[in-house]
């Protein structure tokens, strides 16, 4: 695909200047762009290796002088990470899906497809099951019996939408995501040992065999417009209510959320996080890599955790958090530094 420097500083919504008819055919690091890429330099620190490369064009810095670099043409971006999110969606061509539906697709005479819906090769869609219009769906996904998906959705490769699960508009599914399998919900006949340390924090009495009845799972997971959710990632279905995913909210790869969670809008659920069942995230809240959040607990709008927090109460609304367990971050540090302390050497006192 072939841009002008004016037609990808439109889809930016940046300021160009020089020759905007001058053809690009992809980004590129400024010490390795050649004469056709648009060199990504958005921050004084590139401009060294601008004069390393061959580029003609490139995305740079307010202010910055990019006709002595040697440049015909420049994207100025005042904010380098937002121009990228606008370059990226102009230049990505997405996956190659043909249009239409594959022959070797199956497709129950009960299920709608909407109107330019793209369906590749061994694609299973279940009965009663609803695909929206322009949806774009990769080879080996399965789609469930009276699941709907919304307008222009892209589900990729070997993804799994189980049966009545609800998603908005605009959705993206990563490779080998499972949504709506089962909760992992099981119960003793008698109390079991897990509930009995949670009443005594550790201190245990006659242990007894015990063995575990399955709960069932009779919800299903709703999910909102514009959500994102990587690879690999599962959510589970609510065992009498839905699990639900508020509209913006971005899975990462590799995130669990369990049955009844509730997570609101615009959260960032970043690699390997898990959240244990029935436990409800506020809106705009930030979970990094590896963090856990524990059963039946409240998260509030706006929090934001470091990497491998654990959660295991409920967090204030606003509260920035570190560590296992969660405390605030400022004082997770100061605790760090005061044990760092602590272990050093002490010195004879001189007489």
């Amino acid at each position: 695909m072939m841009f002008t420097i004016e037609q990808i500083a439109a889809a930016m919504g940046a300021p160009y200047e020089g020759a905007g008819d001058l053809v690009i055919a992809r980004a590129a690091e400024p010490h390795v762009a050649g004469p056709g890429d648009l060199a990504l330099a958005m921050s004084p620190r590139y401009a060294e290796g601008l004069t390393r490369g061959q580029a003609r064009a490139a995305v740079v810095w307010p202010g910055a002088d990019w006709r002595s670099m040697g440049l015909a043409a420049a994207i100025i971006a005042p904010r380098g990470r937002l121009a990228m999110a606008g370059l990226t969606r102009a230049l990505d061509p997405g996956p190659a899906i043909a249009p239409g539906v594959h022959p070797m697709t199956v497709i129950d005479p009960s299920a709608r497809i909407g109107e330019g819906a793209a369906i590749g090769p061994f694609v299973s869609v279940g009965p009663g099951a609803v695909i929206g219009a322009r949806a774009r769906i990769a080879s080996h996904v399965s789609v469930g019996a009276g699941a709907v998906i919304g307008d222009d959705a892209l589900i990729l490769e070997g993804a799994r939408i189980l049966h009545h699960v609800t998603i908005g508009h605009r959705f993206i599914c990563g490779p080998g995501t499972v949504i709506g399998s089962d909760g992992f919900s099981f119960v003793t006949p008698e109390v079991s040992g897990v509930e009995e340390i949670k009443q005594t924090l550790g201190i245990r009495g006659e242990i007894k065999k015990q063995s575990w009845e399955r709960i069932h799972s009779l919800g299903t997971v709703e999910i909102g417009d514009e959500v994102e959710i990587g690879a690999n990632s599962t959510l589970d279905r609510g065992t009498i209510r839905a699990t639900r995913i508020g509209n913006r909210t971005k899975l990462d790869n590799l995130v669990h959320i369990a049955h009844n969670v509730e997570v609101g809008e615009d959260c960032l659920l970043c690699g390997m996080v898990g959240i244990a069942g029935s436990t409800r995230i506020g809106n705009r809240v930030v979970l990094a890599g590896q963090v856990g959040v524990v059963d039946n607990v409240f998260v509030g709008d706006d929090v934001i955790t470091g990497a491998g927090t654990k959660i295991m109460t409920n967090a204030p609304a606003g509260r920035v958090l570190l560590g296992y367990p969660a405390i605030r971050m400022d004082t997770h540090i100061a605790l760090q530094k005061a044990l760092r302390r602590l272990a050093r050497p002490r010195t004879e006192a001189k007489p």
